[in-house]
């Protein structure tokens, strides 16, 4: 219901603001929602989560707006504001100038506007022919039209995230963790690494383990064929390393006393709790 949401969202934004030729939707820097190709994608992910997003994530842990973009919209109707663009849509002094991108399309490279607009923990990229010139009218109007609902769709969100956190949330510490990433549509999940900041990621479990999975993806990396690999670590930890049709997902038991039969029950108990909706080739 959520996605149904946000892919509502988004077709009423690209209707209304017709200069709109690609979206992309981000939540908690997850990306939820995508019009461009991948190859674009990934690389404006990369910008975004170890870039833009950092130079204003610090201001806002400390409780106080971004350098340089303080009361960009002046609303106090919602949270919306520009993340690129002019730092106040309301001085009639400032330029409207926003970081331009490249595009790979059939034909040629498309340069394009990108305008990155953000409420609460919801961000929405919108990206527009470079050709256009960009007014602050059209700010002000993307912010009057954009700011509200998207300010409204962070809070359902949340709502829903916490509510199934609430559910989700185990009785006692797991004894296992995982990794799971999708090549064909760049899905992950995790519960090994514990994102501090946008641009750090820390993990929650010891290095020889973190370089054994490491091992393990880059012999998956050299094999075109499905595969599985059940190792065990000198501090008494299973690893489990399943390739399934460029599904990948890397599991950590620690359960020193186990068998290989019983290690590759738990595996399947976690796929079957966690990805019901996934296919795994046994």
């Amino acid at each position: 219901m959520t996605y149904l949401k946000i892919q509502s969202f988004v077709n009423r934004m690209e209707e209304s603001l017709e200069l709109v030729k690609y979206t992309a939707f981000l939540y908690n820097d997850h990306l939820i929602w995508s019009g461009l190709e991948q190859d674009d994608m990934r690389i404006l992910y990369k910008y975004l989560t170890t870039s833009l997003f950092p130079r204003h994530l610090e201001p806002e842990l400390i409780g106080r707006d971004s350098p340089g973009r303080g009361g960009i919209t002046g609303s106090l109707h919602h949270y919306g504001r520009f993340l690129t663009g002019p730092y106040n849509i309301n001085d009639p002094e400032l330029a409207v100038r926003f970081p331009r991108i490249f595009v790979n399309t059939d034909s040629t490279y498309e340069e394009l506007h990108l305008i990155v607009y953000k409420a609460m923990s919801a961000v929405v990229c919108f990206l527009i022919d470079a050709a256009v010139d960009l007014t602050r009218e059209f700010c002000q109007r993307l912010d009057d039209l954009v700011g509200p609902q998207l300010t409204l769709l962070a809070s359902d969100i949340c709502e829903q995230f916490n509510a199934n956190k609430r559910l989700a949330a185990p009785e006692k510490e797991p004894h296992f963790k995982y990794i799971y990433f999708n090549h064909m549509n760049l899905a992950e999940k995790t519960t090994i690494h514990m994102r501090k900041t946008a641009s750090m990621s820390l993990t929650s479990v010891h290095p020889d383990l973190m370089k054994i999975l490491g091992d393990i993806n880059s012999d998956f990396s050299r094999a075109d064929e499905d595969e599985e690999v059940i190792a065990k670590a000198m501090t008494d930890y299973w690893v489990v390393g399943k390739k399934s049709d460029q599904r990948e997902l890397y599991v950590i038991l620690s359960q020193k006393n186990a068998n290989l039969i019983e290690v590759n029950e738990e595996v399947k108990k976690l796929c079957a709790t966690q990805f019901n909706n996934i296919f795994f080739l046994d």
